[in-house]
């Protein structure tokens, strides 16, 4: 994704929260974002009521911001990149995208001009269902804002075209000159509360911690003095590709820590194969998870309210974690579990506390290398804050993108890798809902969520509940080339007919029993959101 180089290859906003409030126009699009992220969705509503901020929203389900949209483009499931060209096409021959912004901080405008001119607002109308007339409407109110902000999240990228979206969004973003302004820019909206932390620490196969390559010498040759080893310049494994190589037998061992690949993996049946067929599985939780239940051995860490640390949130903003209490039995920090193994298997990790890992953190990571413990202590700070005296950055790519000139991807649409047909006629795509998070190892055990949203639904369109019989708060069952699963039904407008959804909460109906793991070729996300189902009373 270099376009927006490190902002977008490690899914940063590349703005932040509070702008939301105050830009012009705010586009949503695969983001639920009331259900998934409440704390944002009330900047986006705070702005659409009192600061009079245009919405507009991209979902193939009437979600709970569709009544506060301008417009609302319902397209089918898996369209997501004919929709995007088809925006463009109309901001580019009504002659209303940033001819100077283009000139001066792009390139490769020509060749995504090429493709674009192709998907006419008619030409995306058959493709994806959203009527031309919106279609343009959207696409001038997007261009004649002055400030526009995209959102999204895990609907544009749990797609075999996952990485095609996301550039795709990219692209439309700078064709107007939005990114690299106050209240602009593109601005994924992370899954957990630690992803972006995560991440900026390596957790991904391919770098180190601030996205920096694991094929690049002079990275690996600092790291190696850092921390006294030798270390590979290939790249590591995918989740989905390390789950292949465990059922091949090319992987013995896997260690996991706070996952729950037998809840959150697509083609669960698969999954629990590849998992049993390891020599060794060890799972790190505060829960005894589905995972956890077939390993090898359990070491129980702490929750959150349990450590001392440093969380990073999807803003980039690194802040301060503080224990309030104690851990219960033999329950340890990750980074104590991880030290000791360390230690006891020949490579010394002598670390006395969270803060004194921090500090080598920022000896190693220049995005935080200003930032400390005591500077940290009242609101945080957003990366990157290269010094001390940093005040941290309220938005990327000002005056330049990292890359030098953010750079346009020509894409062409590609259709989902699994359709309805005549045996599997609906889509089915899934997500979450606002009482349970994740694989539900912390929710489903609490009484108030558990209460409020006590078990998984089937959401079915009124139309497709008639013509197959099926009555509100039936059992039904769910049946996809993959698996077949049980639950019951909720009849409601808010899925399209020939669209049904679930959530993928509930180890009672493990949806994931039934979604596709068609990998996106780059990015290697599986296909969640689009897969082939039928439908029958059970």
């Amino acid at each position: 994704m270099a376009g927006l180089a490190a902002s977008f290859g490690s899914g940063a906003m590349t703005n932040s929260i509070e702008e939301l409030e105050f830009t012009d126009l705010i586009l949503a699009t695969g983001t639920n974002t009331t259900e998934n992220h409440p704390v944002i969705s009330s900047f986006i509503k705070r702005g659409v009521r009192q600061q009079g901020v245009k919405l507009i929203v991209i979902d193939p389900r009437e979600i709970d911001l569709v009544k506060y949209a301008d417009v609302w483009l319902c397209h089918k499931p898996g369209t997501d990149v004919a929709v995007l060209n088809g925006l463009m096409n109309v901001i580019i021959s009504e002659n209303l995208y940033a001819r100077d912004y283009i000139a001066e901080r792009t390139e490769n405008f020509d060749a995504l001009k090429a493709v674009v001119s192709k998907y006419t607002p008619e030409h995306v109308e058959k493709i994806s269902g959203v009527s031309a007339k919106d279609l343009k409407k959207a696409a001038r109110m997007y261009a004649q804002a002055k400030r526009a902000s995209i959102v999204y999240a895990m609907g544009i990228t749990q797609h075999t075209s996952g990485t095609d979206n996301v550039k795709s969004v990219a692209n439309l973003s700078m064709l107007c000159g939005n990114v690299g302004i106050e209240g602009g820019g593109v601005n994924p909206l992370r899954g957990q509360n630690n992803v972006q932390g995560a991440c900026d620490m390596g957790g991904l196969p391919n770098v180190y911690p601030a996205y920096q390559q694991v094929s690049n010498e002079a990275a690996r040759k600092k790291f190696e003095a850092a921390w006294g080893v030798k270390l590979s310049a290939k790249p590591g494994l995918t989740l989905m590709e390390i789950m292949a190589a465990a059922g091949k037998g090319d992987i013995k061992a896997l260690y996991i820590m706070g996952e729950n690949p037998l809840l959150s993996d697509p083609d669960l049946k698969h999954v629990e194969k590849e998992l049993r067929n390891l020599d060794l599985l060890i799972v790190q939780d505060i829960f005894l998870t589905e995972t956890a239940q077939i390993a090898n051995v359990v070491l129980p860490s702490t929750s959150f309210a349990e450590k001392e640390g440093t969380f990073t949130n999807t803003e980039r903003r690194v802040q301060r974690v503080r224990k309030i209490v104690d851990a219960p039995g033999e329950a340890k920090a990750d980074w104590e579990i991880i030290s000791e193994l360390s230690t006891k298997m020949g490579y010394s990790m002598k670390y006395s506390s969270a803060k004194e890992i921090f500090y080598e953190v920022i000896n190693v990571t220049p995005s935080y290398a200003g930032m400390t413990y005591e500077r940290l202590e009242k609101e945080g700070l957003q990366w990157p804050c290269p010094t001390a005296d940093h005040p941290g950055t309220k938005f990327l790519h000002k005056d330049r993108f990292s890359r030098g000139l953010g750079l346009f991807h020509a894409i062409e649409y590609i259709p989902p890798a699994e359709l309805p047909d005549e045996e599997y006629p609906l889509f089915l795509s899934t997500g979450r809902v606002l009482y349970h998070y994740h694989t539900g190892t912390m929710t489903t055990r609490a009484q108030g969520p558990s209460e409020r949203y006590p078990e998984s639904l089937v959401e079915i369109n009124p139309l497709d509940a008639e013509k197959l019989g099926i009555s509100e708060g039936q059992i039904v069952k769910v049946t996809s080339r993959r698996g077949t699963i049980q639950a019951k039904a909720q009849i409601t407008q808010k899925s399209m007919p020939g669209t049904i959804f679930m959530n993928f909460h509930f180890a009672g109906a493990p949806v994931n029993a039934l979604t596709n793991p068609a990998l996106d070729p780059t990015g290697k996300i599986p296909e969640y959101k689009v897969c082939a189902v039928k439908l029958e009373a059970a």
